[in-house]
């Protein structure tokens, strides 16, 4: 009985086993893409092997949905065959491809072309109601599951997920909108409060990538999130230098942020700081005019994904661009622990103890 009220799904689990699913693929989707294009941009026109190499990073972020659906199964040990419904369910919920029609001397003719990500709600929504008709089902099929969850499971709530899409899109771009126009019409405090929101969601359950991509901030939105997290890396380093091992630090500025989740968790307190931190660096972003990109937005410091998409933007002071990004997070992280740690004792040392030490 014991064992049965421990494996029990609640809808708290079940939507955080969604969003984690979600989280690994839009950046193992994005990733390759936010960083090498950089790189690879200026030398794909006098390059064949460069021009293809970007091309490969360019689509392969395009097959989103289907690294949405089966991670996403996965996080629910739901077997292969039904892992991979849920990826074709998702596919055809991003509608990430369409179709198009030609007519030539009377003979009409259909191709699909991939059309981007998709639009990246409706895609965990397809794939969560295709992992709850699954779990529905159960072992109901029996052998006949191999027929009937490619049938039900994939294509049929892949139709359906495709009926809603139009629907969530138009919520989620007028949400991005508003946010993007906000920073707009109020660049200063619409900065310190997206800077401030990510600086606190990375170190919860909650996945900063997928949050901007969703929503699709952009421009200085993009950028202000991007100075969040780099801002908690920076405060993060300084607070765990003297008591954790190096390892510690060392995996917080490659971006292992998440791993001092429980210290947030079980210590709210330490928030302030890190708030506090990215507001403050995150002035850079209207006053120099930083932009980015909705891929952009909730990586910051980690692949240098958030700099190089300003320095895609236009913004090409390289040494501006590291004093920035790295210089001024960690001046004022480092601040923000002598006043919160060192002398006023609001937040203990023993806070930032990591559980992975």
């Amino acid at each position: 009985m014991s064992e049965t009220t421990q494996t029990k799904e609640t809808v708290g689990s079940f939507t955080m086993k969604v969003l984690n699913g979600s989280a690994t693929a839009i950046i193992v989707s994005l990733l390759p893409s936010a960083i090498l294009s950089t790189f690879l941009t200026p030398f794909a026109g006098s390059n064949a092997i460069v021009a293809n190499l970007l091309h490969i990073v360019t689509v392969f972020q395009y097959f989103f949905a289907v690294m949405c659906g089966f991670s996403t199964a996965k996080q629910f040990n739901l077997g292969y065959t039904e892992a991979a419904c849920v990826g074709g369910a998702a596919f055809l919920g991003s509608s990430c491809m369409t179709a198009v029609t030609t007519t030539v001397k009377g003979v009409t003719t259909t191709s699909f072309q991939l059309a981007g990500m998709g639009d990246v709600i409706n895609t965990m929504l397809t794939a969560a109601v295709a992992v709850l008709f699954i779990k529905w089902v159960g072992n109901r099929f029996g052998s006949l599951g191999i027929v009937f969850f490619p049938i039900l499971a994939g294509t049929g709530v892949g139709f359906l997920g495709s009926l809603t899409k139009p629907y969530v899109s138009l919520v989620t771009t007028a949400i991005g909108d508003v946010i993007n126009t906000f920073t707009k019409l109020a660049p200063y405090p619409m900065c310190i409060l997206i800077a401030m929101s990510f600086a606190i969601i990375i170190v919860t359950p909650l996945s900063t990538v997928a949050i901007s991509v969703a929503i699709g901030l952009a421009g200085m939105g993009s950028a202000a999130a991007g100075f969040g997290l780099a801002s908690t890396a920076a405060f993060l380093f300084w607070a765990t230098l003297k008591v954790d091992k190096p390892g510690v630090q060392v995996a917080i500025f490659l971006g292992a942020i998440k791993m001092m989740m429980p210290n947030f968790l079980r210590y709210p307190v330490i928030g302030i700081p890190i708030a506090l931190t990215a507001a403050i660096s995150t002035l850079s972003v209207p006053i120099l005019g930083m932009q980015g990109t909705p891929a952009s937005g909730g990586f910051g410091l980690i692949g240098a994904v958030s700099p190089l998409a300003a320095y895609k933007a236009g913004f090409h002071n390289v040494l501006v661009l590291v004093i920035v990004w790295v210089v001024v997070p960690f001046a004022v992280g480092y601040l923000m622990k002598k006043i919160f740690v060192d002398w006023t004792k609001i937040c203990k040392p023993e806070y930032f103890i990591s559980p992975a030490r």
